[in-house]
Protein backbone atom coordinates (compact mmCIF):
# COMPACT_ATOMS: atom_id res chain seq x y z
CA UNK A 1 0.00 0.00 0.00
CA UNK A 2 1.52 3.33 -1.13
CA UNK A 3 0.91 6.54 0.57
CA UNK A 4 1.64 8.72 -2.80
CA UNK A 5 -0.19 12.20 -2.86
CA UNK A 6 -2.62 11.98 -6.01
CA UNK A 7 -2.93 15.93 -5.81
CA UNK A 8 -6.79 16.48 -7.62
CA UNK A 9 -10.08 17.61 -6.42
CA UNK A 10 -13.04 17.29 -8.17
CA UNK A 11 -13.64 14.71 -11.44
CA UNK A 12 -12.36 16.58 -14.18
CA UNK A 13 -10.53 19.35 -12.56
CA UNK A 14 -7.72 20.88 -13.53
CA UNK A 15 -4.89 18.59 -11.87
CA UNK A 16 -1.95 20.07 -13.73
CA UNK A 17 -3.52 23.74 -12.08
CA UNK A 18 -3.14 22.61 -8.27
CA UNK A 19 0.50 20.82 -9.47
CA UNK A 20 1.43 24.57 -10.18
CA UNK A 21 -0.04 26.14 -7.21
CA UNK A 22 1.68 23.41 -4.88
CA UNK A 23 5.38 24.20 -7.07
CA UNK A 24 4.48 28.04 -6.68
CA UNK A 25 3.57 27.80 -3.61
CA UNK A 26 7.13 25.94 -2.31
CA UNK A 27 9.00 28.28 -4.47
CA UNK A 28 8.04 31.24 -3.32
CA UNK A 29 8.26 30.39 0.33
CA UNK A 30 11.67 29.05 -0.18
CA UNK A 31 13.10 31.67 -2.53
CA UNK A 32 11.51 34.36 -0.25
CA UNK A 33 13.61 32.57 3.55
CA UNK A 34 16.20 32.93 1.19
CA UNK A 35 17.29 29.54 1.45
CA UNK A 36 19.13 26.81 -1.32
CA UNK A 37 17.92 23.79 -2.57
CA UNK A 38 20.24 22.32 -0.28
CA UNK A 39 19.17 24.31 2.50
CA UNK A 40 15.57 23.28 2.48
CA UNK A 41 16.65 19.87 1.78
CA UNK A 42 18.22 19.60 4.76
CA UNK A 43 16.03 21.50 7.19
CA UNK A 44 13.34 19.08 5.76
CA UNK A 45 15.08 16.12 5.02
CA UNK A 46 13.92 15.83 2.04
CA UNK A 47 16.25 15.09 -1.03
CA UNK A 48 17.18 17.87 -3.44
CA UNK A 49 16.47 15.98 -6.52
CA UNK A 50 12.71 15.61 -5.54
CA UNK A 51 12.74 18.94 -4.40
CA UNK A 52 13.38 20.02 -7.86
CA UNK A 53 10.57 17.68 -9.23
CA UNK A 54 8.00 19.44 -6.90
CA UNK A 55 9.09 22.96 -8.21
CA UNK A 56 9.16 22.21 -11.32
CA UNK A 57 5.61 20.60 -10.88
CA UNK A 58 6.19 17.18 -12.21
CA UNK A 59 6.67 15.44 -8.88
CA UNK A 60 4.20 13.28 -6.80
CA UNK A 61 5.38 13.48 -3.27
CA UNK A 62 3.88 11.44 -0.39
CA UNK A 63 1.74 13.39 2.20
CA UNK A 64 4.29 12.99 4.80
CA UNK A 65 6.94 14.49 2.13
CA UNK A 66 4.52 17.72 2.11
CA UNK A 67 4.51 18.10 5.76
CA UNK A 68 8.17 18.35 6.09
CA UNK A 69 8.45 20.96 3.38
CA UNK A 70 5.92 23.07 5.26
CA UNK A 71 7.36 22.37 8.12
CA UNK A 72 11.11 23.57 7.52
CA UNK A 73 8.99 26.59 5.67
CA UNK A 74 7.10 27.89 8.65
CA UNK A 75 3.66 27.19 6.41
CA UNK A 76 1.15 24.08 6.84
CA UNK A 77 0.13 21.64 4.13
CA UNK A 78 -3.10 23.73 3.93
CA UNK A 79 -0.97 27.19 2.68
CA UNK A 80 1.48 24.72 -0.17
CA UNK A 81 -2.25 23.48 -1.67
CA UNK A 82 -3.88 27.07 -1.28
CA UNK A 83 -6.71 26.02 0.66
CA UNK A 84 -6.20 29.00 3.81
CA UNK A 85 -7.34 32.86 2.41
CA UNK A 86 -6.27 35.69 4.34
CA UNK A 87 -9.73 37.12 5.46
CA UNK A 88 -11.32 36.80 9.08
CA UNK A 89 -14.17 34.40 7.66
CA UNK A 90 -14.02 32.65 4.39
CA UNK A 91 -15.75 30.15 2.51
CA UNK A 92 -14.07 27.03 0.96
CA UNK A 93 -15.73 25.42 -1.77
CA UNK A 94 -15.63 21.51 -2.56
CA UNK A 95 -14.52 21.83 -5.75
CA UNK A 96 -11.52 23.86 -3.81
CA UNK A 97 -10.85 21.02 -1.06
CA UNK A 98 -7.69 18.61 -2.66
CA UNK A 99 -7.45 14.93 -2.28
CA UNK A 100 -3.99 14.36 -1.50
CA UNK A 101 -4.44 10.80 -0.82
CA UNK A 102 -5.93 8.01 -2.98
CA UNK A 103 -6.29 4.40 -1.87
CA UNK A 104 -5.17 1.15 -4.13
CA UNK A 105 -8.89 0.19 -3.86
CA UNK A 106 -10.64 3.85 -4.59
CA UNK A 107 -10.33 5.69 -1.04
CA UNK A 108 -9.23 8.77 -0.73
CA UNK A 109 -8.32 11.94 1.41
CA UNK A 110 -9.34 15.46 0.98
CA UNK A 111 -8.25 18.43 3.20
CA UNK A 112 -11.15 20.26 3.81
CA UNK A 113 -9.89 23.44 5.49
CA UNK A 114 -6.73 24.50 7.03
CA UNK A 115 -5.39 27.62 8.42
CA UNK A 116 -1.88 29.14 8.18
CA UNK A 117 1.16 27.71 9.58
CA UNK A 118 3.80 27.33 11.09
CA UNK A 119 1.25 26.47 13.84
CA UNK A 120 -2.03 25.28 12.31
CA UNK A 121 -4.82 23.16 12.50
CA UNK A 122 -6.53 21.29 9.47
CA UNK A 123 -9.80 19.21 9.19
CA UNK A 124 -9.99 16.23 6.81
CA UNK A 125 -12.38 14.20 5.97
CA UNK A 126 -10.87 10.19 5.05
CA UNK A 127 -12.47 7.24 3.02
CA UNK A 128 -10.74 3.97 2.77
CA UNK A 129 -12.33 1.08 1.36
CA UNK A 130 -11.88 -2.64 3.19
CA UNK A 131 -7.99 -3.81 3.05
CA UNK A 132 -6.84 -0.12 2.08
CA UNK A 133 -3.80 1.23 4.80
CA UNK A 134 -1.89 4.51 5.07
CA UNK A 135 1.82 4.84 6.82
CA UNK A 136 3.27 7.84 8.20
CA UNK A 137 7.03 7.44 9.84
CA UNK A 138 5.29 10.92 11.69
CA UNK A 139 5.15 14.18 11.38
CA UNK A 140 7.21 17.55 12.95
CA UNK A 141 7.39 17.60 16.94
CA UNK A 142 4.04 18.13 18.73
CA UNK A 143 1.30 17.33 15.99
CA UNK A 144 -1.65 15.59 17.68
CA UNK A 145 -4.46 14.36 15.61
CA UNK A 146 -8.31 14.37 17.39
CA UNK A 147 -10.08 11.44 15.11
CA UNK A 148 -14.11 10.83 14.55
CA UNK A 149 -15.10 7.47 12.26
CA UNK A 150 -18.84 8.66 10.82
CA UNK A 151 -19.13 4.90 9.39
CA UNK A 152 -17.07 1.40 9.71
CA UNK A 153 -13.95 0.48 12.24
CA UNK A 154 -10.29 2.68 12.27
CA UNK A 155 -7.71 0.79 13.41
CA UNK A 156 -5.17 3.40 14.65
CA UNK A 157 -1.71 1.97 15.05
CA UNK A 158 0.69 4.41 17.11
CA UNK A 159 4.12 3.13 17.65
CA UNK A 160 3.04 -0.37 19.76
CA UNK A 161 -0.57 0.86 20.63
CA UNK A 162 -3.64 -0.12 18.52
CA UNK A 163 -6.77 1.27 18.87
CA UNK A 164 -10.14 0.22 17.31
CA UNK A 165 -12.32 3.23 16.72
CA UNK A 166 -16.02 2.06 16.01
CA UNK A 167 -18.64 4.43 14.57
CA UNK A 168 -19.55 7.36 16.59
CA UNK A 169 -16.44 6.91 18.86
CA UNK A 170 -13.31 9.45 18.59
CA UNK A 171 -9.49 9.11 19.33
CA UNK A 172 -6.61 11.69 20.30
CA UNK A 173 -3.31 10.46 19.14
CA UNK A 174 0.28 11.77 18.65
CA UNK A 175 1.13 11.25 15.61
CA UNK A 176 4.68 12.99 16.01
CA UNK A 177 5.91 8.90 16.33
CA UNK A 178 5.53 6.68 13.93
CA UNK A 179 1.21 5.75 13.06
CA UNK A 180 -1.12 4.28 10.96
CA UNK A 181 -4.88 4.12 9.41
CA UNK A 182 -6.23 0.77 8.41
CA UNK A 183 -9.35 -0.38 7.24
CA UNK A 184 -9.51 -4.51 8.01
CA UNK A 185 -13.37 -4.64 7.88
CA UNK A 186 -15.67 -5.63 4.82
CA UNK A 187 -16.60 -2.24 4.88
CA UNK A 188 -16.36 1.16 4.07
CA UNK A 189 -14.49 3.08 6.70
CA UNK A 190 -15.58 7.10 7.03
CA UNK A 191 -14.18 9.77 9.22
CA UNK A 192 -12.71 13.10 9.65
CA UNK A 193 -9.47 14.31 11.69
CA UNK A 194 -8.43 17.54 13.08
CA UNK A 195 -5.10 17.44 12.59
CA UNK A 196 -3.04 20.27 15.08
CA UNK A 197 0.71 21.34 15.00
CA UNK A 198 2.35 24.18 17.46
CA UNK A 199 6.28 25.10 17.26
CA UNK A 200 7.20 26.35 20.32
Amino acid sequence: MTNKVNIMTEPGADVLSVNQAVSLSIKTQRKDKKLSLDELSRRAGVSKGMLVEIEKGSANPSIAILCKIAAALGMSVADIVNVTAAPAAFLVKREEMPVLWQGENGGSARLLAGTRGPDMLELWRWEMLPGEKFTSSGHPSGTVELLHVEEGTLTLIVEASELQVANGCAAVARTDLPHSYANRSDRLLVFTMSVSERHS
